[in-house]
């Protein structure tokens, strides 16, 4: 090989391996982007003390975004009650690249400058159940004054001649940092003002504990003999709150929400009085639904059929959907016929006999 060839194939060399670089730039551009995927959601929930988010929410969410996108990932994490770890988990789902995030905020009103650094990255957020401050694409929850005035109805009914202007009751809400619970507060207050007394109110902040020293606190404070009645917000709380009334040998109707299982079985033996039965499915599905409509920048107006102002002032698409209070009388049509739990699971050994007195089998 003479110098002039020597020199031309050199060159050629050299152009070949520079080329094979770029190729190799190219392909790895896509992967150097922390694996993002243009196909992916997000799905952040707020706590799992209350057992609904965990064994129904995030499930049904994961098998209804799969079913309308088989190749869609879905990226999850759970706050655990933390606003702050919260907080960076939305920060960890704009690193991953999701390009939608589902997002059922622990504080509605501190998460909003999540929100927003979300949106500014390009992510549409779908508020879930709560209806996160900030510029959220769309919101899918329950009509939650109407669910308030619900419990507010179950408890007067329970109550029933009990229930007079001067019969003290108990009031335990929600966290005010769930703008839901102010919502099921006002829907309560609604319904019972001006029947009942109420004697004694405070926040359980969603947590058992605090809810029985709540409950505790009242008991002391108004005498075992004088309360009539207690409102509790949700199953979870409803649960230290008949651990607090049976301790102090006190039996009165008590209000629950979510359906939970320990609930329902309570409401069989008399411990508690009704829950509100929020059909966990098709919350998910529209969630879902939107979601991916989201994902593929489809119009997904046939679903979010209204629209809500949230506390930021932003006027959001929305899905409100209907629910129904559960007592010993409707289980069976209700929570069991939809298949929320079985009859099995619900009507164990210890609460076998309860479910017989109320015509409850297989």
């Amino acid at each position: 090989m003479n110098a002039m060839t020597r020199r031309i194939a050199v060159g050629t060399v050299a152009v070949s391996i520079a080329l094979t670089m770029a190729a190799c730039g190219k392909a790895g551009d896509k992967g150097s982007d922390s694996g993002k995927d243009s196909k992916s959601i997000g799905l952040l929930l707020p706590e799992n003390a209350t057992t609904r988010y965990e064994k129904f929410d995030k499930p049904l969410i994961e098998a209804k975004i799969h079913e309308l996108c088989s190749d869609c990932t879905v990226s999850y994490d759970n706050a655990g009650a933390d606003p702050a770890k919260q907080a960076q988990q939305v920060n960890t789902m704009i690193t991953k690249g999701v390009k939608v995030l589902i997002l059922d905020a622990q504080d509605s009103v501190g998460i909003q400058s999540s929100v927003q650094k979300a949106v500014d990255a390009g992510i549409k957020v779908v508020a879930y159940d709560r209806l996160a401050q900030g510029p959220v694409s769309a919101y899918v929850s329950y009509d939650n004054e109407k669910i308030g005035e619900l419990q507010g109805q179950a408890l007067l009914d329970a109550m029933g001649p009990a229930a007079t202007p001067s019969a003290d009751v108990v009031m335990i809400n929600g966290d005010p940092a769930d703008p839901n619970a102010a919502l099921f507060k006002q829907g309560a207050h609604k319904i019972l003002d001006g029947k009942v007394k109420i004697a004694y109110e405070q926040s359980g902040l969603w947590k058992d504990t605090v809810a029985n020293q709540k409950v505790t606190a009242a008991i002391t404070s108004l005498g075992k003999a004088n309360i009539k009645g207690v409102y509790s917000a949700n199953d979870g709380m409803a649960g230290g709150i008949a651990t607090a009334l049976k301790g102090a040998g006190i039996n009165v109707p008590l209000t629950g929400q979510d359906a939970e299982l320990a609930g329902i079985q309570r409401i069989l033996t008399g411990a508690q009085a009704a829950t509100i039965y929020k059909a966990y499915k098709p919350e998910a599905d529209a969630t879902a639904e939107i979601a991916v409509d989201l994902l593929q920048n489809k119009d997904f107006k046939s679903v979010a059929d209204t629209t809500l102002k949230s506390g930021s002032g932003t006027v959001v698409p929305s899905k409100l959907l209907p629910a129904t209070a559960v007592n010993k009388a409707n289980i069976k049509d209700t929570v069991i016929k939809d298949g929320l739990y079985t009859y099995a699971q619900i009507c164990t050994a210890d609460f076998k006999a309860a479910c017989d007195a109320a015509g409850i089998t297989q």
